[in-house]
């Protein structure tokens, strides 16, 4: 990877040093399946995430709220890393229970910073705590943070099938949804790691047109919601499903 902006692009997989790693022929029934051009590679972990989860919609909040966690943590650093520490995180965060971690008060947080388990940074912990309130607001607001942030995109994923390696570091949907939960008091939700968001959990769906788990092509039409979504979310504003 070239630059620290590449190294953003499909969920800043690697650090910018990372070196490439041997192709995985994964195993079981997905062995040999051609993937997404992070995934070609021989840590188990990326590809059983592959495979299993990035891109596939999510609809439950305490996942959501969990992806978010993460996504905010690897801010800085690998997705291997975080991928490793994901049992550590489920443990120190109460199974990413927002009510659970809200409540977490300044002794909490202080184990947690000598937690090897988890990234001891304290702003990303002190975040998480911070997150789980604003989390709980908004599930008051509008049901649950899965209507919220379905509503973005007239509850319907996104499916760009983008070619291998072609994928941005964030568009007007992510800084929208960035601006929007900024102003809501979340934290560590810059539009990047947004867009990583919503990559992870099926709102946008990048998997490369290469890609084994790359959706078919959309029946006709399906362009134009495309466009109409885009430009809605050019003017700023969405509808919130009823």
């Amino acid at each position: 990877m070239s630059d620290v902006r590449h190294a953003t692009v499909l969920k800043r997989k690697r650090r910018v040093t990372d070196k490439p790693q041997a192709t995985a022929l994964g195993s079981g029934r997905h062995a040999g399946k051609r993937r997404c051009w992070w995934a070609r590679s021989a840590d188990p972990d990326y590809v059983r995430y592959h495979d299993e989860e990035w891109g596939r919609p999510v609809h439950d909040d305490r996942l959501l709220f969990e992806m978010l966690t993460l996504e905010g943590a690897q801010a800085g650093l690998s997705w291997s890393t975080i991928l490793r520490k994901r049992a550590g995180y489920r443990r120190a965060f109460a199974n990413f229970e927002p009510r659970r971690v809200e409540r977490f008060d300044a002794r909490r947080r202080a184990v947690l910073r000598r937690d090897a388990g988890i990234v001891r940074n304290r702003l990303k912990i002190e975040s998480t705590v911070t997150n789980a309130r604003a989390f709980l607001a908004v599930q008051r607001e509008f049901g649950s943070f899965d209507r919220y942030l379905w509503s973005f995109v007239a509850a319907k994923p996104i499916v760009n099938r983008p070619r291998s390696g072609a994928v941005p570091a964030r568009t007007p949907l992510s800084d929208q949804v960035s601006r929007d939960l900024v102003k809501r008091g979340f934290r560590f939700v810059g539009t990047t790691i947004v867009y990583a968001f919503l990559q992870a959990v099926g709102v946008v769906n990048d998997h490369a047109r290469d890609c084994f788990r790359c959706p078919p092509r959309r029946a006709p039409g399906g362009r134009a919601r495309r466009a109409a979504l885009q430009a809605t979310v050019a003017l700023g504003g969405r509808r919130l499903l009823r």
